[in-house]
Parts: C-alpha cells; sequence; structure tokens
C-alpha cells in the first residue's frame, strides 16, 4: 500500500478536533474535581454556628483547637510514614542496583594532588613517605675534555717571534 500523505488543510481540522475535544475533557475534570472539593466540605466541615454567650464560645474554642490537634498528629504521622516509605523505596532500588550488577559511575572531578598526598591518601596517614623524585635519578658527572691550544691570531705570533729573542726561538724549533 502506498502511504497517502495528508493534506495540510486536513491536519490543522483534526488538530482543531483534538484540541476541543481536550478543552471539553478539562473542563469536565475541573467541574468534578470542584463537587468532589463541595462534598467532602459537607461531610467533614459542618456549617458553623456561633453561639451568643461567652461560655458557649469558649467551649467552641476549646472543641476547634481539639480538632486541630488532631488534625496536625494525623499530618505528622502521615509526613513519618511517607519519608519512611520514601526511605525504604531507596534502599530497595539500592538493592536493586546491586543484583543486577549496573551501577552508575558517579561524575569524578580532576584533582591536582603532589605525589607525598597521594601516598598520604593511598596508604594513610600512618605511612609517612616523603617522595622525592629527583633523589632516584642517576648522577652523571660532566668530564671536562682538555681542550688543544687554541689557535691564536697570527698577529700575536710574529710580535712574538719578532726581535732577538725570537728569531732565536725561530731557529731553535727548526733545528
Amino acid at each position: 500500500m502506498a502511504d497517502k500523505k495528508m493534506s495540510a488543510s486536513r491536519k490543522n481540522y483534526l488538530k482543531s478536533l483534538l484540541l476541543q475535544i481536550g478543552e471539553k475533557l478539562l473542563e469536565e475534570e475541573r467541574q468534578e474535581a470542584e463537587e468532589d472539593k463541595m462534598r467532602y466540605m459537607e461531610e467533614n466541615c459542618p456549617t458553623l454556628s456561633l453561639p451568643g454567650t461567652m461560655q458557649e464560645l469558649q467551649e467552641l474554642c476549646r472543641k476547634l483547637h481539639k480538632q486541630i490537634d488532631m488534625v496536625d498528629e494525623e499530618r505528622y504521622d502521615m509526613e513519618l510514614k511517607m519519608t519512611k516509605s520514601d526511605k525504604e523505596i531507596n534502599d530497595l532500588k539500592l538493592m536493586v542496583q546491586d543484583l543486577n550488577g549496573k551501577f552508575k559511575k558517579p561524575a569524578l572531578k580532576k584533582v591536582r594532588m603532589s605525589a607525598d598526598a597521594m601516598l598520604a591518601a593511598l596508604l594513610g596517614s600512618k605511612h609517612k613517605v616523603s617522595m622525592d623524585l629527583r633523589a632516584n635519578l642517576k648522577q652523571v658527572k660532566k668530564e671536562v675534555k682538555e681542550e688543544e691550544k687554541p689557535v691564536g691570531d697570527w698577529r700575536k705570533n710574529i710580535e712574538d717571534k719578532s726581535g732577538m729573542d725570537g728569531r732565536k726561538k725561530m731557529f731553535e724549533t727548526d733545528a
């Protein structure tokens, strides 16, 4: 079967129909929620009749305070049950992860540590090892090469050989 594309006008028409149906459903849900709220209030909250005398008014206040205390106790109990159940749920999730063998690896932060700090972290505080990396390096002695006599300036040689002393040296070296 060949897939037929829907025209743009047909798409828009269907979208508008869906939106209208959705709006009607939302409005019905709002009305039902409001009716449920009114029904609950009628059942649990009777109409307030204010008494005429001071003693009746004090009695009404005591009665209301007792009801407030009861509601607070129930709310506190519910909160404790909820936190306890949340903790149990988290513990069970961890147990399931342990059983599956799938662990979420936390994102690790880059930390700059010196070698000493790293050894202290790995070995604990009882091993105080200072690691001097330069101490283990091989020491190399520099050998001083005897340099050959540097060839000097030719003018100096001529000046040394000039005069009587210089000529004697020339003849002595040649002979």
